[in-house]
């Protein structure tokens, strides 16, 4: 981030943030007379509040951090990819223990923060689009950039908190009056403003990375692509899933499997898609540490002697280290200035396996053109056979069985997985005592429900 932009991003973060507070979908009257027109009456302050939101992303603390509070530690401790070892403090001893035991309670301060942090990046897209759309001194350039970087987290966020929670309030607005009372929006709509969100941030952000120097860390048109490819997989809209996850994978000029696979989350990797910098070093964070003793969590031995013994991704991403636990090892455990990997968000081996299953749905199991192709692909760089899989009942489970391989311990792709295919109750049921069915979605934050009467708890809590 270049040091011109520090007092402004100060600036426009003191602003947002007395708006947004911790409860941004329940916050009282602006109490300043600070006014976008400041924030937005250039490029650079216009672009230096875009980069706000992206830092806010990287906290440790955040959904997206990466780290030991973030969607891929939760979601990893919440299927059955990892188990809980954190002990150091009791409070949250106790709540980290309900995700690993599915028996979450609605006070759990975890469950608010994901809650939040991931309203608070919509709060900060909607004050961009907001700014952008009255601003005459942000050059056109500028501004179709930074709306569609806007739109595109925003359809990013909602994304994750309607998979986690199911009907979410669907946040388009600044407008305290509006949020203040906002209700549950069922989760058909939410998935509408989505595909709406990314359709204009595909026509908005060029293929390029220019606005990033050329590293992959903002959004781009291939980000806006690959997370639509995801939500018409999610949607079951097979022929779209398969459309726009094709159009990635055929861009060759730019995105490409690696068949090293120590580099995959490398800052120069032609596999990565979008990536976030990350202010955790490799070695801390929680979901990817591999240390002697664990301080989080480790991976569960189920998954980790799941792997056939050539499989690179078994002996190049999970460590079995001297004490006998399992961990995973996707990134790399040195530090260096600059660093050489960031948090990787998306990346085009999930393009295959998406494009793979949506084949899969309409029939396309083998021959050219089919799920047999991609999923060969994402089997042959990590140095196993051609699968065998010739029907449609056994390439869905070869694709279920790539993607726990594939994307383990990664933005709880596991996690969402059990639960869109209902395999849920089936997979953790004999693994936790604690399981329930109504499990598969978390529970509202107690304290959003106490201070917004429109909003409803999920069954079973």
């Amino acid at each position: 981030m270049k040091k011109k932009y520090v007092i402004i991003l100060i600036g426009f973060l003191v602003t947002v943030t007395m708006f947004s507070c911790k409860k941004y979908l329940n916050i009282d009257p602006p109490r300043t007379g600070l006014t976008r027109e400041t924030v937005f009456n250039s490029n650079a302050t216009a672009n230096a509040a875009m980069l706000d939101i992206y830092y806010d992303m990287s906290q440790i603390g955040s959904f997206a951090g990466g780290g030991p509070f973030s969607i891929s530690f939760w979601g990893s401790l919440l299927s059955d990819e990892q188990i809980n070892y954190y002990i150091s403090t009791p409070t949250l001893t106790a709540e980290f223990q309900q995700f690993n035991d599915n028996a979450l309670q609605a006070n759990n301060s975890n469950i608010l923060s994901l809650w939040t942090s991931l309203y608070k990046c919509i709060y900060k897209s909607n004050a961009v689009l907001e700014g952008l759309s009255s601003s005459s001194n942000v050059t056109q350039l500028f501004k179709t950039q930074l709306e569609g970087e806007a739109k595109f987290i925003r359809a990013f966020c909602h994304f994750y908190l309607v998979n986690l929670w199911g009907d979410v309030p669907l946040a388009l607005t600044t407008d305290y009056k509006t949020n203040q009372n906002i209700s549950r929006t069922e989760t058909t709509k939410v998935y509408e403003q989505i595909v709406l969100d990314l359709k204009d941030a595909q026509n908005l952000l060029t293929d390029a990375y220019s606005f990033s120097n050329n590293e992959r860390v903002r959004a781009n048109k291939g980000a806006a692509t690959a997370l639509l490819a995801r939500v018409y997989l999610y949607m079951s809209d097979w022929t779209n899933a398969e459309m726009q996850s094709s159009i990635l994978i055929n861009n060759t000029s730019q995105y490409n499997l690696l068949t090293n696979m120590t580099n995959v989350f490398h800052t120069t990797s032609s596999e990565i898609i979008w990536q976030l910098w990350s202010q955790l070093a490799p070695n801390d964070r929680g979901t990817f540490r591999v240390v002697s003793t664990p301080a989080y969590g480790a991976l569960r031995s189920q998954l980790a002697t799941s792997f056939d013994a050539s499989d690179s991704r078994k002996t190049t991403w999970v460590n079995l280290n001297s004490s006998g636990y399992y961990n995973a090892r996707k990134y790399n455990f040195s530090q260096s200035n600059p660093p050489t990997q960031y948090s990787t968000v998306m990346r085009l081996a999930e393009q295959y396996l998406i494009r793979a299953e949506a084949r899969t749905k309409l029939g396309k199991v083998t021959g050219s053109n089919s799920a047999e192709m991609d999923i060969n692909a994402i089997r042959n760089r990590a140095g196993l056979a051609n699968t065998t899989a010739n029907t449609q009942v056994d390439m869905l489970l070869a694709i279920e069985q790539e993607r726990r391989w594939e994307l383990f311990t990664e933005w709880g792709h596991r996690w969402f997985d059990l639960v869109r295919t209902g395999k849920a109750n089936t997979i953790l049921n004999p693994l936790k005592s604690k399981w329930t069915v109504t499990d598969i979605r978390l529970p509202i934050p107690e304290s959003e429900i106490f201070n917004n009467s429109e909003l409803t708890q999920n069954p079973g809590y």
